[in-house]
């Protein structure tokens, strides 16, 4: 199965030896095998893994965090298009401290905005939700690297 995943920041991960390729979508966690049905679908923040095999031919895996957007799958092909694509490989100096500053900046503004008692700005709100579910994925990320 081939695999292509493209970030607009220009990230990328492509193989055609994909095993399998599983992740969250907005409904549920899915396992994308060969000769999977057709599908088009939104997914969630969140981690997700790629089972592939390697030029001797042992399956490995590759874990990233993604942000949202959406894959599409058909005649063995899976394109993923994503806002942030972050793999568990290159990120051996993840700074956790950092993200959970982040975290917890985006969760103080989610809470300062829904106590508001004037009217909240909607697009601030979901920035800093947003900020929050990307900071998760990379916190779930630097638990696999553990």
């Amino acid at each position: 199965m081939n695999l292509n995943i493209h970030s607009f920041s220009w990230e990328h991960f492509s193989s055609d030896k994909v095993v399998s390729v599983t992740m969250m979508t907005m409904i549920w966690e899915i396992t994308i095998l060969d000769k999977h049905a057709p599908l088009i679908s939104a997914f969630k923040p969140s981690t997700m893994f790629v089972v592939y095999k390697d030029e001797n031919g042992v399956d490995y895996r590759n874990d990233f965090a993604i942000w949202a957007w959406v894959i599409e799958v058909s005649n063995s092909n899976v394109k993923i298009l994503t806002d942030m694509l972050i793999d568990v490989e290159d990120q051996k100096d993840l700074d956790k401290d950092a993200v959970e500053l982040a975290k917890n900046e985006a969760l103080a503004l989610m809470e300062r905005y829904k106590n508001s008692k004037d009217r909240v700005d909607m697009e601030k709100f979901i920035e800093a939700e947003d900020a929050l579910l990307k900071s998760i994925a990379q916190l779930k990320l630097y638990e696999v690297r553990k």
